[in-house]
Parts: C-alpha cells; sequence; structure tokens
C-alpha cells in the first residue's frame, strides 16, 4: 500500500504545483490578494504531498519490501540500516525523489520566513519555485518513477554499490542536494525581481541570506566529497576534476561571486544585472550538473547511467529552463540602471575583481568539463582533459584573487586609499616573502609552486589577523580590544573566519602535495618499510566479517625514532550482494600530517602489496572548509542578514494597486 500512497502524492504534488506556478500570477495581475495568498498555502501543501511520498519511498527501503522494482534494485535484507535509509538516495530515482522533497522544502520556508516580503513579491518567488517543481514532478512520473511494482517480487534484492556503502556517502548527497536546490530561490528571486523590472538594494538584502546558506550547504557537501574519496577510494587522493565533481564546484565558484556582487547592489546600489546573472547562471549550473549525472553521458562513480530518453527529458527542461530566463534578462536587463558609483580604488571595486577572478574560472572548469563531451558527441574522437589544465587555470585565476581577499576589506567603501591599505599589509607581505624564501632555500630552487602557494596561504593568513587588528584597534589602543571586538557585526567575523578558512585549505593543498611521503611495496610478516620519518612495521593479515561482507585486515604499528606512534589496520573486503572488491584505508591523523595505509592484493610467497603514506597537514583542507562553513554560518545569525525584510518605512509597497476578492 506504501508504494500506492507514495505514487498518488507526487500526482496530488503535481497538481498543487500546477496550481502554485500560475494562480499567484494571475491574482499579481489582478490586484487578488487572495489569490496572491494563495502561493504560501500552496507551497506548504507541496511540501507535505512530496515529504509523504519520500516518506513511502524510505518505508519500503527500511522494510525491504522487494515488490518495488527500485528497492530490488537497490537493497539488500543484509545491509545496515543506515545503508538501506541512504539507499533511497543511492540511484537516480531516488535522488530525483530527494532533490524534489529540498526543492519543496525550501519553497515552504521562503513561504514561512519570507512574511515580510511584500506579497506580490513572495508570490511571484514562490509561483517560479512551483514551477521548477512541475518541471522535475513530470520529470519523475514520466521517465523515473520509484514506486513501480514486480510481480512476482524476488526474495533478496541486489544490494546496493559497495562504495556507496560508507557513512561519509550516506551523509554527502542530501547536504549537496541542499546547495544545489538552495540557489534555486537565489533563481527565483532573480526570475521574480526581472518579471516586476526592479533591484534594489532591499532584494540584494533579501537574496544573500538564501544564497549564503546553499553556499554553505555546496562547501559541505563538497568537503565531505573529497574527504570520502581520500579514505575510501584507497589512492590517498582527495580531488580529481571528475566531472561530477566539478559540477558541484562550478555552481559553488558562481555562488560565492553572487554572495560578493549582492554586497555591492546592496551597499552602492551598483552590479544590478551582474548580480541577477549570476543568480542564473549559479542555477544554471545546478541544472546543468544533474543533467550530466543522470544523462548517462558520463561514466563516473558518482553518476546515474540511465537510458537516453530520461537524459533528452533533462536536456529540454535544462533548454526551457535556463533558456526563457536569459530570455527574460536579454529584455529586462537594460532597464536595470545602476545607481551609486564607485571609485577604481574601492571596497567595491574589489569585490568586482573577485566577481571576474571567480567567474573566469567557473568558465575554466566550464569548458574543461564540457570540451570532451562535445568533441565525442561531433564525432571528433575522444580527448580527456586532465589535472593539469585545470591546477593551471586555479594557480592562474585564484592566486590574484587570494591578493585580492586580503587587500579589499581594508579598502573604504566608495573611495578608498591603496597606499593606506598597503601600508597596513606590509606585516602581511614580509611573512608571505620569508615564507616564499624559506622554502626556495630549503630546496634549493626547486619548489618554486610550493614557494608560491605557501606565501599566498602566509599573505591571506595574515591579513586577516591585521584587518581584524584594525577594526578592533589592537595595536593602537589594546585596553579596548574586547569591547570593540563585541561591537563587530558577525557577518564580518564571518567573513573573516572564511578567509582564514581559504587560507589554511591553500596551506593543506600546498603542504600535502610538495612533501608527501609515499612507498608502494611487497611485504612479508615481520618487514618495516620506512615512509619519511616513520617506520611501519608489518605483523600480518587476519580474515573477518562484516554484516555485508568479508574482509582481510592487515596489522601495521608505525613508530618514530624507536616510540610507538600508532596501530593501523587497513582492510581489503569482499561485498557479495552485489559481488565487489573495495579496499578500506587505515588513516591516523597527526598534528603534523596523517598516516595512511592500504592493504593490497596477495602477492604470493606469502607477501602482500602495501600503499603506504604520510601525507602532512592533508588535514588542512577539511579544516578549512569547516572554518568557511562556520564563518557562513556565524555571517547567516547576523541579525542584518536574517531572512525577510525591514518593517515599516523601509520596506517596499507593491506596485501593484491590490484589492480583496
Amino acid at each position: 500500500m506504501a508504494p500506492e500512497i507514495g505514487h498518488f502524492a507526487l500526482v496530488m504534488a503535481l497538481m498543487l504545483a500546477l496550481l502554485g506556478a500560475s494562480v499567484p500570477h494571475i491574482g499579481i495581475h489582478l490586484g487578488n490578494r487572495r489569490l496572491m495568498a494563495l502561493a504560501d498555502r500552496v507551497a506548504v501543501g507541496l511540501f507535505l504531498m512530496v515529504a509523504i511520498s519520500f516518506g513511502c519511498l524510505m518505508y519500503s527501503f527500511v522494510t525491504s519490501d522487494f515488490s518495488v522494482l527500485l528497492v530490488a534494485a537497490n537493497s539488500h535484507t543484509a545491509k545496515p540500516m543506515l545503508y538501506k535509509i541512504s539507499g533511497v538516495w543511492g540511484n537516480h530515482e531516488g535522488s530525483l525523489m530527494l532533490w524534489i522533497l529540498i526543492l519543496t522544502v525550501f519553497a515552504a520556508a521562503v513561504s514561512l520566513a519570507g512574511r515580510k516580503l511584500p506579497l506580490h513579491f513572495r508570490a511571484r518567488v514562490l509561483s517560479v519555485q512551483c514551477l521548477l517543481a512541475v518541471g522535475f514532478l513530470l520529470f519523475i512520473l514520466l521517465t523515473s518513477n520509484p514506486f513501480l511494482r514486480l510481480n512476482p517480487a524476488p526474495a533478496e534484492g541486489n544490494g546496493l554499490n559497495p562504495l556507496l556503502q560508507d557513512p561519509g556517502l550516506a551523509f554527502h548527497p542530501p547536504m549537496l542536494y541542499l546547495g544545489y536546490v538552495g540557489l534555486s530561490v537565489s533563481f527565483s528571486f532573480a526570475v521574480a525581481a526581472l518579471i516586476d523590472g526592479e533591484v534594489t538594494p532591499l532584494w540584494a538584502r533579501w537574496v544573500r541570506p538564501w544564497t549564503l546558506m546553499a553556499w554553505i550547504f555546496l562547501t559541505g557537501g563538497i568537503a565531505l566529497g573529497s574527504w570520502w574519496s581520500y579514505y575510501e577510494l584507497g589512492w590517498g587522493g582527495w580531488w580529481f576534476w571528475d566531472p561530477v565533481e566539478n559540477a558541484s564546484f562550478m555552481p559553488w565558484l558562481a555562488a560565492a561571486a553572487l554572495l560578493h556582487s549582492a554586497i555591492v547592489v546592496e551597499k552602492r546600489d551598483a552590479l544590478k544585472s551582474w548580480t541577477i546573472l549570476l543568480a542564473i547562471v549559479a542555477f544554471s549550473f545546478s541544472l546543468l550538473g544533474t543533467f550530466l549525472v543522470r544523462s548517462g553521458v558520463l561514466t563516473s562513480v558518482h553518476a546515474f547511467a540511465v537510458d537516453p530518453a530520461r537524459g533528452i527529458f533533462i536536456l529540454i527542461f535544462l533548454a526551457i529552463a535556463i533558456g526563457s530566463s536569459l530570455t527574460l534578462y536579454a529584455w529586462r536587463a537594460p532597464k536595470l540602471v545602476p545607481g551609486g558609483l564607485f571609485g577604481m580604488v574601492s571596497r567595491e571595486s574589489a569585490l568586482v575583481l573577485n566577481n571576474i577572478l571567480l567567474s573566469c574560472f567557473a568558465a575554466v572548469v566550464l569548458v574543461g568539463t564540457l570540451y570532451p563531451l562535445v568533441m565525442e558527441a561531433f564525432n571528433a574522437g575522444q580527448i580527456s582533459v586532465g589535472a593539469p589544465f585545470f591546477n593551471y587555470g586555479a594557480t592562474v585565476l585564484m592566486s590574484p584573487l587570494i591578493v585580492a581577499l586580503g587587500i579589499g576589506p581594508l579598502l573604504a567603501w566608495k573611495r578608498g586609499r591603496l597606499s593606506r591599505a598597503a601600508q597596513i599589509m606590509l606585516p602581511a607581505l614580509g611573512v608571505a616573502l620569508v615564507a616564499a624564501l624559506a622554502v626556495l632555500w630549503h630546496s634549493s630552487g626547486q619548489l618554486i609552486m610550493t614557494a608560491v602557494g605557501l606565501a599566498l596561504a602566509a599573505w591571506l593568513i595574515a591579513s586577516v589577523f591585521l584587518e581584524v587588528a584594525e577594526r578592533t584597534q589592537l595595536f593602537k589602543k589594546p585596553g579596548r580590544f574586547w569591547a570593540r571586538a563585541k561591537a563587530i557585526p558577525r557577518a564580518s567575523w564571518g567573513m573573516s573566519l572564511a578567509h582564514a578558512g581559504l587560507a589554511v585549505i591553500v596551506l593543506g593543498i600546498t603542504i600535502s602535495t610538495a612533501w608527501t611521503k609515499e612507498e608502494l611495496k611487497l611485504v612479508s610478516p615481520g618487514d618495516t618499510v620506512k615512509v619519511g620519518a616513520y617506520d611501519f612495521r608489518f605483523n600480518g593479515v587476519a580474515p573477518v566479517a562484516g554484516p555485508n561482507y568479508t574482509a582481510v585486515r592487515a596489522f601495521f604499528d608505525v613508530t618514530k625514532n624507536g616510540k610507538k606512534i600508532a596501530k593501523l589496520a587497513p582492510e581489503d573486503r569482499v561485498y557479495a550482494h552485489p559481488m565487489m572488491e573495495t579496499t578500506e584505508a587505515a588513516i591516523r591523523p597527526l598534528l603534523t600530517g596523517d598516516l595512511y595505509a592500504v592493504i593490497g592484493q596477495a602477492a604470493g610467497g606469502g607477501k602482500w602489496s602495501v600503499r603506504l603514506y604520510f601525507k602532512p597537514f592533508i588535514s588542512g583542507l577539511w579544516t578549512g572548509a569547516l572554518m568557511m562553513m562556520l564563518g557562513g554560518l556565524l555571517s547567516l545569525s547576523d541579525r542584518r542578514r536574517r531572512i525577510g525584510a525591514p518593517t515599516g518605512s523601509k520596506a517596499k509597497k507593491p506596485s501593484t494597486k491590490l484589492k480583496e476578492a
């Protein structure tokens, strides 16, 4: 019965979405407040219907109802409960259900948290959200029904891809989707503003919290995915420039640019059309990622290879959504007259430079991702765009961005003084030069890019400290530091913490790339392998049994200068449902870096292949990402950034004369 209820709830959700996509617009045209207010009720009802449907699907997975085709194809009774639940979104249909659920969550959130928005504007935003829901609901009902039945039902299911049976992958998709779909709110705000033909500083204040929330979730989702790659795939890598990885990175870059450009709209009433375009592009990247993952054009551990009919449907929906929004933008953008002016040397100009660099890098990633697919589509041969292309783009475009992030916060709004900012930043420049020269001296000039990376990280960390010191007058009036620190808005503290987090990420990438030690050996029990300053002693292997797998577990004692540091126990696992072999790395984080061990195949004669690493400061990658998320949350908690709009004289009155029905 649960599958039938779930399917019926999806059909009802489609009816509500169609209602919400049309009736509020009619109400705005007629000036009818009741029809406009219907958007709020529809948004909440839409969420409830989709939540019921999603709950029915989850119930089918939890109870191992193999009469449901999706459950039989992606679950098994021997799976732990966590992976039965995560199996709901570990496939095409289920992940699409999760996408739609989160879309309706955000629609309901706009309805409930946006009560201070003008009624006609909130109705437009919710209508756009409902229109997006119509597209995805049609997609799932017509091509990807998750509630199809099997008759007769099999006694057992096929199970879930073992690579996805991991806590990191259980939480990675929901967090990433919260970021992907969260950008739909920014998109809806942008489309609603284009329809109204007006973008004000108040609009930027409304849209920034939603964008910031999506950016926080995207940051967490990307970091969680890279952490999973690091410990699950067994190669010690954390980012491979996989097209599906790029599909999540592009909207992150666009969202970061949108956050910064919205500040200029709010502060100076400038960059209106550019900010609107960024809101459209950021969500368009999310839709593009949906196409790449579900169209079957990619083969990836992240991708759901599906039939071409689904890919064509997504492509048509992608073309309609992006094409119509860009057409509306082309029609309305010339009417968005910029307001305030600012000088070439100002904080606004620094934010513009920030936008240019982030947008250019997003374009580089887009070209590198799509170019091989386009070449193959036109039968021009198969080519691959590898890491060197993306790494070069990151170096060329992100280096000046980091420099600008250090200087920008010290410049005044409208018209700043570069000489004053440069004077404050002299110590940061000195720290960066010392870091670079120390690396070059130690490596005899061979690690030039490492020196550049460490210099940039040192520059940004020192600049954040100096910016905070300048705000609090730490060196001028140290006795009043705490009083001034408390007076600084949380949004400013959040900015500083996020910038410092980026510096820690750069530091982690640079140090781990330059000084990782790796040994690939064949070892027998009792052998010792030296990896950097650490000795890994192999003590042998033993068979172990997991809840739904069998494994060979290896045992290592790690010492340094004769002192025991850690015990490591990596595994080579074999899953039966489906039949697949995976590696489980053993990792011991230390203050200086990670000890990392992987056991491979038996080589005969009692020998085993092992891969051993010492990865210095690799944890800086995820520590920095966590700092960026905390910085975003701190900024989001600022009362001036709360979702909604001011009341009283500052609230924009609806331009349409409204009447009760």
